[in-house]
C-alpha cells in the first residue's frame, strides 16, 4: 500500500458516476485536495453538503480550463473518451490522468487478480469468486462489474483477495497498476468508436501487463499467444479446449498441469466460450490458494450470470434467454451456436458503424430476427440477405411480446443484441430487465 503521494495533492476528479463518487471518497480518506468536476449540476442539496464537508470543491455544469491551472492529478469516470478539450488540454500540460483502479492499486493491502478481455470477463470473474469462496478464501469482486475497485479497498484487508474485472476504458487510465495475476480472456476487435482503431484497442487491454515481470502470473489464451511477441520476460500461463496447455480438455475431462479435475459432462454452464472461460478461471483460482473440491464444487453448480445466457424459463413450450451483456459480435455468435433448436432472435442497439457480416456464419439456427434501436435497419438488411423472416419492434419488451407470438414449442427466444446499449438504455444491464419485464407479461 503506497497512498502518501495523495496527500495534499491537488486532485481533480471528472465526473460523478458511481466510480467518480468512490474517488471522491477515497481521495478524502487520503487527505488529497479535491475538486471535482461534471457536466450534470447536482441537485441534491444533501449530496453537496456531504461533499462540502469533505472538502470538496464542486464545479458542475462544465469543466472550466481554469481548474487546469493547479491540478497535479485527474481521476476521471472510465466512460468519458479522452478526446473531450479539457482532457486535450490536461495532456498538454502534462497532467496525468488515471482511473479510479490505478487509485484502488495504490490503497489495496490485498494481492489483486485483474480480469480483462473482449468477451467472457465477467463470467470468469465470477467463476474465480465462487472457486476462490468455496475453497475456504476471501475475495472480493469488483472493477467493471459494477463494485467501483476504490470503494473495494476501502473494505479489504490483507487476507481478502480482490478479483477485479478491468475494461480497456478503465486499463487506459493506469500508470504504475501491477496486479499479482492478470487474465485475459481473448482479445478481438471492439470499441473501436472510443479508442479509434483495433490497435489502440488492443494497446489498452495490455496496460494490464506493462508494469508485470516473471514475479507475477499471466494467463493467457493459448489460442492468441502470438499477441503476447514483443513482452518477453513474463511468467505466461496458457489455457484453451484444444491442444497441451497447463489448463485443457483432455478426452472430455477439464484438465489442470497434468490432474484431471472433472468430466465436462458434469459441469453445468456449457458452450464452448464458457469452457475457455472455466479454463482461465481455474488458473487464477490455483494461482491464489484454491481446492480443486472447491473448483469441483463451483463447476457443478455455477450456472449463467444475469443478462449473460440467462435462462428466464418456458412459454408455451419456447425457451426464453436474456443475454443483453452481448453488446458485440463475437458475444452474439457465441449464443447463435449454443442452440440447435430454432431460434427467433432479438437483436438491435446502438449503431457503432460496425458491419454485422461476421453474424451469418453462426445464423444456421436462426428462423426469424426481431430488430430494435439504431441498428434495426442493419439488421432487416441481414434478415433479408440470409433469407430470415424479421419484424421490427420499438425495444427489447415490445420485441419479446412480438416474438412470443411467433414461438412454438421447441423453439428458443434468444435477446442477443450484439450491439450496446446506449442508444436507448443507460447500460445494458437496464436493457437485459426491460426484456425480462416483458417476459414476465406473457401469458397474463
Amino acid at each position: 500500500m503506497d497512498t502518501a503521494g495523495f496527500e495534499n495533492k491537488n486532485v481533480i476528479v471528472l465526473g460523478y458516476g458511481r466510480s467518480g463518487r468512490s474517488a471522491v471518497s477515497a481521495l478524502a480518506s487520503l487527505g488529497a485536495n479535491i475538486t471535482l468536476t461534471t457536466n450534470e449540476v447536482i441537485a441534491d442539496e444533501k449530496i453537496r453538503q456531504t461533499l462540502k464537508g469533505w472538502g470538496v470543491e464542486i464545479v458542475d455544469g462544465h469543466h472550466p480550463a481554469s481548474l487546469l491551472n493547479d491540478a497535479e492529478l485527474i481521476v476521471k469516470n472510465p466512460g468519458i473518451p479522452y478526446t473531450i478539450p479539457f482532457l486535450e488540454d490536461a495532456e498538454t500540460r502534462g497532467i496525468p490522468v488515471i482511473t479510479d483502479v490505478e487509485l484502488a492499486y495504490h490503497m489495496s493491502p490485498a494481492p489483486i487478480i485483474g480480469i480483462t478481455g473482449t468477451n467472457g470477463k465477467t463470467t470468469v470473474t465470477h467463476l474465480i469468486g465462487e472457486m476462490l469462496e468455496r475453497s475456504g478464501l476471501s475475495p472480493i469482486l469488483c472493477g467493471n462489474i459494477g463494485y467501483p475497485a476504490s470503494e473495494a479497498v476501502r473494505e479489504a484487508t490483507a487476507e481478502d483477495i480482490l478479483v477485479m474485472e478491468l475494461s480497456s476504458f478503465q486499463l487506459m487510465g493506469i500508470r504504475d497498476f501491477c496486479p499479482d495475476t492478470a487474465v485475459f480472456t481473448n482479445i478481438y476487435e471492439a470499441h473501436i468508436d472510443y479508442h479509434g482503431s483495433k490497435e489502440a484497442y488492443v494497446q489498452a487491454k495490455m496496460n494490464l501487463i506493462s508494469n508485470m515481470d516473471a514475479a507475477q502470473t499471466v494467463i493467457f489464451n493459448g489460442r492468441q499467444k502470438e499477441m503476447l511477441d514483443g513482452h518477453p520476460g513474463l511468467h505466461v500461463e496458457y489455457f484453451s479446449a484444444e491442444g497441451d496447455h497447463e489448463a485443457c480438455i483432455k478426452d472430455g475431462v477439464i484438465v489442470h498441469k497434468g490432474t484431471t479435475l472433472i468430466p465436462l459432462d458434469q459441469v453445468k454452464l456449457q458452450g464452448a466460450h464458457n469452457h475457455e472461460n472455466i479454463l482461465a478461471a481455474i488458473l487464477a483460482a490455483k494461482n491464489h490458494g484454491a481446492s480443486d473440491a472447491g473448483i469441483r464444487e463451483t463447476l457443478l453448480h455455477f450456472g449463467s450470470i444475469p443478462h449473460r445466457m440467462e435462462y428466464l424459463g418456458e412459454h408455451r413450450g419456447a425457451a426464453y434467454y436474456n443475454d443483453s451483456k452481448a453488446t458485440n459480435n463475437l458475444a452474439t455468435t457465441f449464443a447463435l451456436e449454443s442452440f440447435q433448436a430454432p431460434v427467433i432472435w432479438i437483436a438491435g442497439g446502438l449503431d457503432r458503424g460496425q458491419s454485422l457480416d461476421g453474424l451469418i456464419p453462426s445464423m444456421d439456427s436462426v428462423a426469424m430476427i426481431i430488430t430494435f434501436g439504431e441498428t434495426k435497419e442493419k439488421f432487416q438488411a441481414l434478415a433479408e440477405r440470409t433469407g430470415k423472416a424479421v419484424e421490427l419492434a420499438e425495444h427489447p419488451h415490445d420485441a419479446v411480446i412480438k416474438a412470443a407470438q411467433y414461438a412454438e414449442a421447441g423453439d428458443v427466444v434468444l435477446f442477443s443484441p450484439a450491439c450496446a446499449s446506449w442508444d436507448q438504455y443507460k447500460d445494458y444491464e437496464a436493457r437485459g430487465d426491460h426484456f425480462k419485464e416483458g417476459f414476465s407479461t406473457l401469458g397474463k
